[in-house]
């Protein structure tokens, strides 16, 4: 599966029983849901696991979502090559986790949504929403493809793909949740055993920490503010906030697990837990980088040309300590081969969903309850194919999408700054929505081509213990802003597109008209203001555009308390209400409808 130096030994019998195992009980999860919630077949069991989810599976399937093949491969790599320097990611995991639990969660969750993109449409208008949900679906497509073709042969890529799809299938949100609790133990058992053996071999962590220290890998405070830097304290914590919360905060795939909890409170501690499994597997991706250069400090596999790229050290390490234990490299593959099947089939089943919500049942509302089912089964496999037909053609031609490693940042950035728009800026309008959406999306995909066309300057992003004074460098001609906009570090694509949108989407609304206070929900919005207004309700009122937040409040507050099963004979008299799934799908949306 991977290449290796021929003295390091190949997988052996066990090693591919182990792996066979990973994907014949990822498998047998789906089967289970689909035969136990056969009685419960729906389009919201499917799709958001009838919202009765509690917060500790949820917890380890984001965690288990977050670590994809990329992070299992790939930040021990950048550790190996460019020191801990990773390990500041813990300050950006942190706000995100923060502003996507206290700002974001509590409006997508009480506004009754099951696609995020269906908020879009009540704050603004049906096209913001389709614009958005197409950007959503073609740059998800393309974050599935390159988490398929980490794996050189296309066989390993289609065997993921038709596992993917075949429990996304069957089971729906649930299988995706408990087979991502099923995937994160195996993802730990093989880092830790890594760790472990690694660290036996090369004389414990005191030794390693010590030759790290050597290597220069332990310099990891730079408060360097030049943003052409690859990575500093700043690009980190600020780029990298604004990366991870396009990612956390308004991500389908990721809102589409939290809303699926029974209740707000176990949402927001889902995310919290979902925090402190970020911190291990950072720490655990970080140590296992210095482990691998203590191991390699005399004789490194890339430079002497044992692999033929930085991302196959991981596994080229993987099979030289355990040449001699037979199964443990077969963990390790499935320990990579979990973060990708987490990630895609989280993937396929938001993709499903927000094509249901976004445009099936937006154009046919009268369908029946099992047609919708069915319908949002169908979808599942047409972009489990879709997906992995792409990817098995990709491994065949050869890295061909190794330009979409940014695509998030420059995508997730615009997004980020639209649902900021709508949710923290009151006085925002549908056309400013537009407007800021189209322009981050242009701005920020200048930078990311601009910055994949021409490198930035060896000086910014040079690996650790690399020289090139004794190379021939060809002289060529670029333009004014290769050295300057072009070499802008990627972890702040993001913040471009982000800030772009916001700025450029308040100028346009305020050009053509801001919007009126009474027009919006006061349920959809979420100001900031409050912080840094408390002290002057005057301040307040002009924050919220004429919204008026305090009947909201005392709205909300009573809305919980009914949900929470207080005053159950009101119940059948309030509008909206279902008593047999106990809902509430349109009462958070009508102040005026009881009071």
């Amino acid at each position: 599966m991977f290449f290796v130096a021929p003295d390091v030994k190949n997988f052996v019998v066990w090693d591919y029983v182990v792996f066979a195992a990973l994907f014949l009980i990822s498998s047998g999860i789906g089967v289970y849901f689909a035969i136990t919630e056969k009685k419960k077949a729906s389009s919201k069991e499917f799709l958001v696991g009838g919202k009765q989810m509690t917060c500790g599976p949820v917890a380890l399937s984001l965690t288990a979502s977050f670590m994809s093949a990329v992070t299992v491969l790939g930040t021990p790599s950048e550790v190996y090559r460019y020191g801990a320097t990773f390990i500041l990611f813990f300050i950006a995991y942190t706000f995100v986790i923060i502003f996507t639990s206290e700002l974001f969660l509590p409006v997508f969750y009480r506004s009754g949504i099951t696609s995020t993109y269906e908020y879009l449409e009540l704050r603004f208008n049906k096209p913001v929403r389709i614009a958005a949900t197409l950007i959503y679906i073609v740059q998800t497509v393309r974050n599935t493809l390159h988490s398929l073709t980490k794996f050189d042969l296309w066989g390993s890529v289609f065997a993921t793909g038709i596992v993917c799809t075949f429990y996304c299938t069957l089971g729906g949100l649930k299988a995706v949740v408990w087979t991502d609790v099923f995937q994160m133990i195996v993802m730990l058992a093989g880092f830790l055993t890594v760790l472990i053996q690694g660290s036996i071999t090369n004389g414990g962590p005191t030794n390693i920490l010590e030759t790290a220290k050597n290597g220069s890998r332990l310099r990891i405070i730079d408060f360097d503010v030049d943003p052409l830097r690859r990575h500093t304290f700043w690009t980190i914590a600020v780029g990298g906030t604004f990366t991870w919360l396009g990612i956390y905060g308004v991500n389908q795939s990721t809102i589409q697990r939290c809303i699926s909890c029974k209740s707000e409170k176990q949402a927001k501690l889902a995310l919290y837990l979902n925090l402190l499994g970020l911190w291990v597997i950072l720490v655990c991706a970080v140590f296992s980088g210095l482990v691998m250069y203590t191991h390699y400090k005399n004789c490194d596999p890339w430079t002497a040309g044992f692999i033929s790229a930085p991302v196959q050290l991981m596994p080229y390490f993987v099979m030289d300590i355990f040449s001699t234990m037979p199964g443990l490299p077969g963990l390790f593959v499935a320990c990579a081969f979990s973060g990708t099947l987490s990630t895609v089939a989280a993937s396929i089943n938001a993709l499903a969903t927000v094509t249901f919500e976004d445009f099936v049942k937006s154009c046919f509302p009268n369908l029946s309850e099992n047609l919708n089912t069915w319908i949002s089964k169908g979808l599942c496999i047409v972009f489990g194919v879709v997906c992995t037909s792409m990817a098995v053609a990709a491994s065949l031609m050869g890295g061909v999408v190794q330009a979409s490693l940014s695509i998030h940042g420059m995508c997730g950035g615009p997004m980020l700054g639209l649902f900021t728009l709508g949710i923290v800026f009151p006085c925002s309008n549908w056309k400013g929505a537009i407007g800021g959406l189209l322009t981050g999306i242009v701005l920020s995909f200048l930078v990311g081509i601009g910055a994949f066309i021409y490198p930035a300057p060896s000086s910014k992003a040079l690996p650790l213990s690399l020289s090139t004074a004794n190379c021939t460098v060809n002289t060529t001609e670029v333009p004014p802003l290769a050295d300057s906009w072009y070499s802008l570090s990627y972890l702040y694509f993001s913040a471009v597109g982000c800030l772009t949108c916001i700025i450029v989407g308040l100028l346009i609304s305020f050009v053509t008209g801001p919007q009126k206070g009474e027009n919006i929900k006061p349920v959809l919005i979420r100001p900031i203001c409050n912080l840094f207004c408390f002290w002057s309700k005057r301040c307040k009122r002009i924050c919220w555009c004429g919204v008026d937040q305090e009947n909201s409040a005392t709205k909300s507050e009573t809305d919980e308390t009914l949900k929470n099963g207080v005053n159950k004979e009101m119940q059948n008299h309030l509008p909206g209400f279902n008593p047999h799934e106990k809902s509430y799908t349109n009462v958070s949306l009508d102040t005026e409808s009881y009071f």
